[in-house]
């Protein structure tokens, strides 16, 4: 789990730093109208990390649903395992959460 959670820490890092790096038909920034770039890319990132738990959680649903009914082309050993990594995205993201709150937090009780 560690492992895996570093190399989505660096993966985050690299596309942060994608996001700010300038193209070189770029204009100049007075002609721009301000964007924050690293927070719609925050957004769209974590966006797309809840659509991609929403559909594990449905594919979990939809085979255990398969082994209760008796289709023999979905194992008991499929459905177990696509209700682990549904279950494991799931808590990876309530972490994920935790941790966003926990900052949060901690920049509104700073002093101005």
């Amino acid at each position: 789990m560690q492992i895996k959670g570093q190399a989505l820490y660096a993966q985050m890092q690299s596309m942060v730093s994608q996001a700010r790096a300038l193209p070189a038909e770029a204009k100049p920034v007075q002609d721009i109208a301000p964007v924050n770039s690293s927070q719609s890319d925050f957004t769209t990132l974590f966006k797309n990390a809840l659509g991609n738990v929403n559909a594990l959680q449905q594919q979990s649903r939809s085979m255990a649903t398969a082994v209760e009914m008796g289709d023999p082309r979905v194992s008991l050993a499929q459905a177990m395992i696509a209700s682990q990594k549904s279950s494991l995205a799931f808590e990876a993201t309530v972490q994920v959460r935790n941790k966003l709150v926990e900052a949060y937090k901690e920049i509104m009780s700073m002093p101005v």
